[in-house]
């Protein structure tokens, strides 16, 4: 493996906080007394679910999320059939409403 590769991967594995060896000198002691304090601090287990606020949060969860659907397709193109109506009503049926001609 080339250096880079190497590199990359070594930032992903944290250090071992608890070899015997890393603990040996007096200074070394208390780097890595801060470095195992920091890791006890750490979470455990998976992140929690975040849950979806907003108006636009809500309708990614429901249709985008675990159980996504084609229901967003559907949105879209109702929409588009009622803005067109509403578009060719103001611009050209509204003045044919009472008189054809």
């Amino acid at each position: 493996m080339s250096f880079v590769v190497r590199r990359g991967l070594s930032t992903l594995i944290p250090p071992k906080v608890a070899s015997p060896s890393g603990i040996g000198a007096a200074q070394d002691a208390v780097r890595m007394q801060r470095v195992v304090s920091f890791y006890e601090k750490l979470p455990r287990g998976p992140a929690p679910e975040i849950k979806a606020s907003g108006l636009l949060g809500r309708y990614q969860a429901r249709y985008f999320g675990k159980n996504p659907s084609a229901a967003p397709i559907v949105h879209v193109i109702g929409a588009l059939i009622v803005l067109g109506y509403c578009n060719n009503y103001y611009f050209h049926l509204r003045h044919h409403k009472n008189n054809a001609h």
